[in-house]
């Protein structure tokens, strides 16, 4: 079984090969629909072979179908058929999900995308649950408003990472994961990364999208320690 994993972005569609160690991409933008990602995917992996395909998708995902349009696409998304364009099985996640997968290290794990706009996903127990947190309401406005891209336009960086920290510490105390991944772009623009948060990286999606298609449980959580322990009851 050898496993192409695609990660579809508002500016661009990235792709990586089970045993390849390059990335491709190509640019993608509001008017790119489901057919012309194929076609582009395909093209870029035409020297490859591969006999599954993982999706990480911009939007809502249930029963491995998208269910709502990407905000940065163009329309056509929801009922595409995309095994049969692909011509071998398919699996389809949210993109922050998959990400959040192949960052899963056990336990619980918290993940925040701080990109365009905020994507949100729990692993509890190596079970995904995909998450739509970024529109809830939160002071006055919602989430995504105080630490999207646009927030950190109009506030600036130095107010937007504390907004981002005000954020980050309300859904630690609702979630109380034992593990918190923030990915994004924008993630690394925090000047500091608040207590008990670690940085994603961008290839752990591919990780993620590999890890779709095991049969395996993921990993058990990690023995805790004395001193995590220590610092928990602090």
């Amino acid at each position: 079984m050898k496993v192409l994993v695609v990660d579809v972005g508002g500016t661009s569609v990235k792709i990586a090969g089970e045993g390849k160690r390059d990335r491709r991409n190509f640019a993608s933008g509001p008017r790119m629909t489901a057919r012309q990602m194929v076609v582009g995917v395909r093209k870029l992996a035409a020297d490859w072979k591969y006999d599954r395909v993982s999706i990480g998708y911009p939007g809502v995902v249930k029963h491995n179908q998208p269910v709502t349009e990407p905000f940065n696409l163009a329309k056509g998304w929801v009922k595409f058929d995309y095994a049969a364009e692909f011509g071998c099985p398919v699996k389809i996640i949210n993109d922050a999900a998959m990400q959040a997968l192949g960052s899963y290290r056990g336990g619980s794990l918290l993940f925040l995308g701080l990109g365009t706009g905020l994507g949100s996903t729990l692993v509890v127990d190596g079970v995904v649950v995909p998450m739509e947190i970024a529109h809830l309401p939160y002071r006055k406005a919602t989430y995504e408003y105080f630490v999207g891209v646009r927030a950190l336009e109009r506030a600036g960086e130095k107010r937007w990472c504390r907004q981002v920290e005000d954020v980050i510490a309300d859904l630690v105390a609702a979630f109380r994961p034992d593990d918190v991944v923030l990915g994004g772009g924008n993630s690394k623009r925090l000047t500091a990364l608040p207590e008990g948060c670690r940085l994603g990286d961008n290839d752990n999606a591919f990780v993620g999208g590999f890890r779709m298609w095991q049969k395996s449980k993921l990993s058990p959580p990690p023995p805790k320690s004395a001193n995590s322990a220590k610092k928990r009851a602090r």
